[in-house]
């Protein structure tokens, strides 16, 4: 029997306004964007080896070895033991939690930064920092739950250009306040502490997320977002009418972690996933060793007592700078990935090792300065790539599991070479002979690169002599280059081709 027309309206639900529901959640993403903003407003940072060193903490110049070969190595250490616990936390208590932990590790570093005396307050102090580090993946994550799927990659590059214009605006801040106002060292950590505080209490008003991507997927999703993608990468049980049955027991068989373990062995079959997650985990840990110690190495060569003369935070600003413009220009190469990659790989490893040499050997800071921006901005043209290359082919889900392997890969490299190279424990050398042997380290994978490049370039040119060579094509994932053979349309930019908007969700250390 049909319903009557006011008793159809009354069991019909009321219709959603898409209009008020997109306006509220870019109210939260500006928000997000403003606290990622005020979070990085830390113009002290730049300035806290020359403060350690200086006369307003008890580390002489004569106990410099402290800081290089006791404080230091602590960040590695208890970065490693904190990433997986963060990354899991950050999953399962749905972000917000895990801000607010940022938050209060970052207070913490400063307060021990200003009020700790002794080596083992700024060891505790190094630990709190790592937790800023780990958790960083929470803010890069968190806008993800906001929105609709089809607004990801412009979310993304709002959030990205949040985070860089706060770490350049705080190094010009700082850098001003130290040449031009003649700021004093410990005053320039009280505002840092100040600006802190206040994205402190900003993290208190996020709204914390329902849903997050593995542990809390049960909860309704907004409009426009897609069903998990893990869901189509196997059967469930549902489906796989002919499945096996027994051992192991179908629960444990179709679980999601399990699925994607099976897509990862899979997935991993792939020759450009191999290679850029390689040069994820090698560089990126070369990289980082460079970022932690390039400010004991600029306070040997420039020993210099007057604060006006440092220049730190102004190089910071241009190494942000420089890697925020190579980052862009790196979505507009146009090459052909599969036979050129290497060969890109090995002549930025080279450059990279030459930087490393320079800034090792010349006793001219701003030579040492310049090295240095150029070190950041070759690294970060390549992340834009390699994170294209690697998340071509994945799932979400997959995307997140293979650059957390990655980064976690890359920081008990850079764990293992701490202990050897700078701990006291190890060789405990000082920060010039730190930098010959990362200029070695990374010369050794400029020679794998380009012996890989020499032998894909050897095997392109035999098989060349029987087929055609195809043109150069953009940054696009195998599937796509696949659907451009078989005489589907190219997609356009937001169906997947790289653009600007996809930036590495693995943040600056020590940015």
């Amino acid at each position: 029997m049909a319903l009557s027309g006011p008793e159809v309206e009354k069991q019909m639900p009321a219709e959603p306004q898409p209009g008020r529901e997109q306006q509220s959640w870019w109210c939260l993403v500006f928000f997000l964007c403003f606290y990622g903003f005020m979070a990085q407003m830390r113009p002290g940072e730049s300035f806290i080896t020359p403060y350690l060193l200086g006369p307003d903490k008890n580390f002489t110049r004569t106990q410099a070895r402290w800081v290089t070969n006791e404080i230091t190595p602590v960040l590695s250490y208890s970065y490693l033991a904190v990433l997986v616990p963060i990354f899991l936390l950050t999953d399962y208590l749905c972000y917000k939690p895990v801000l607010l932990l940022q938050g209060l590790s970052y207070v913490s570093v400063w307060l021990l930064l200003l009020f700790g005396s002794t080596v083992l307050h700024m060891q505790f102090m190094e630990f709190f920092f790592s937790i800023t580090m780990a958790a960083r993946i929470a803010y890069s994550s968190y806008i993800f739950s906001l929105v609709p799927p089809a607004h990801y990659q412009r979310m993304a590059s709002y959030s990205r250009a949040s985070v860089l214009m706060g770490v350049f605006t705080s190094s010009v801040l700082g850098q001003l306040l130290v040449t031009m106002g003649r700021v004093p060292f410990s005053t320039l950590n009280y505002i840092s502490l100040a600006f802190l505080t206040f994205s402190l209490v900003l993290a208190l008003f996020l709204k914390r997320p329902k849903r997050s991507l593995f542990f809390n997927r049960g909860a309704p999703v907004h409009a426009g977002a897609a069903p998990s993608e893990l869901h189509q990468m196997n059967p469930g049980p549902a489906q796989a009418v002919g499945a096996r049955q027994g051992w192991p027991p179908a629960a444990w068989r179709d679980s999601t972690f399990v699925r994607m373990l099976r897509e990862l062995g899979r997935a991993v079959q792939l020759p450009q996933l191999r290679l850029w997650s390689l040069w994820w985990v090698f560089n990126s840990a070369g990289y980082y060793l460079i970022v932690y110690y390039v400010h004991i190495l600029w306070n040997v060569v420039n020993p210099t007592t007057d604060t006006t003369r440092v220049y730190n935070g102004g190089a910071d600003a241009a190494s942000t700078l420089l890697g925020a413009l190579t980052s862009f220009a790196a979505g507009f190469v146009r090459i052909r990935w599969a036979l050129w990659a290497r060969l890109v790989i090995a002549v930025v490893t080279v450059l990279q090792a030459g930087l490393v040499f320079l800034m090792y050997k010349t006793n001219d800071i701003w030579l040492c300065y310049a090295a240095f921006v150029l070190f950041r901005g070759s690294y970060q043209f390549l992340v834009p790539i390699a994170t294209f290359q690697i998340v071509a082919s994945l799932s979400q889900e997959l995307r997140a599991l293979v650059f957390g392997i990655n980064t976690f890969l890359a920081t008990v490299l850079k764990t293992i070479i701490t202990l050897v190279v700078s701990d006291k424990r190890g060789l405990g050398l000082p920060v010039c002979s730190q930098f010959l042997v990362y200029f070695v380290y990374f010369l050794v994978l400029f020679a794998a690169y380009f012996l890989a490049a020499v032998l894909v370039g050897l095997r392109h040119f035999q098989q060349s002599r029987h087929q055609p060579v195809p043109p150069a094509q953009e940054l696009v994932s195998p599937m796509q280059e696949k659907a451009t053979q078989d005489g589907a349309p190219r997609p356009a930019p937001e169906d997947g081709v790289f653009t600007v908007g996809d930036l590495s969700p693995q943040s600056e250390a020590k940015a």
